[in-house]
């Protein structure tokens, strides 16, 4: 009898123990792909281009409603313009599924994670990130606003820091109006 309310006590300090020191890992919800839509938009000296592309998978994790992580993984063969049509439309679509651009038969996804994030007010979140286009990954930070079931992002991104320098100024000299500025925006509808 000694032996079992040994072993019993035994038992119990180690599942305190265990269950002390181990964290729960937070609720994490899918995001819906269907119902969910990134934009991009990209500047040049005589205007801009803009678009969209889809999203592969993507998943955002909570602890008590309050905002965790996230992580998503982005279809760069989707990639297609719709400020254009035609003939127009198809040249831009296939120059920017190039090498001169996102190289996507290389490196047909791209990847968000995010690494901390901070609640900056009502519904709304700074997040950094790892951000990885054509292979390479450097930090990003940008603002996350949740309301119920959806969220909303906003990004704007060096596109050189991801070996995109196709028309970039900090990289070839007298490009003139055929300038393509470095950054450009993406934003995020999301329904989960």
């Amino acid at each position: 009898m000694k032996n079992t309310i040994k072993n019993f006590a035994i038992f119990a300090l180690v599942a305190f123990t265990t269950f002390s020191f181990t964290t729960i890992d937070g609720n994490k919800k899918e995001i819906k792909i269907d119902k969910s839509k990134v934009v991009w938009k990209g500047y040049k000296v005589t205007g801009s281009h803009e678009g969209n592309i889809a999203i592969q998978s993507g998943s955002l994790t909570f602890e008590e409603e309050k905002l965790t992580g996230g992580e998503f993984v982005i279809d760069m063969t989707t990639i297609n313009t719709t400020d254009l049509e035609g003939e127009y439309k198809g040249k831009l679509d296939g120059h920017l599924k190039s090498d001169d651009f996102f190289g996507v038969a290389n490196h047909p996804t791209a990847t968000l994670v995010f690494k901390d994030v901070t609640t900056s007010g009502k519904n709304a979140y700074t997040v950094s990130g790892d951000l990885t286009i054509k292979g390479k990954t450097n930090p990003v930070t940008f603002t996350i606003s949740i309301y119920g079931s959806k969220a909303t992002a906003s990004l704007k991104i060096d596109r050189t820091k991801y070996d995109v320098r196709y028309g970039s100024t900090s990289f070839f000299d007298g490009l003139k109006d055929k300038a393509i500025y470095d950054e450009f925006d993406l934003v995020a509808d999301l329904e989960f």
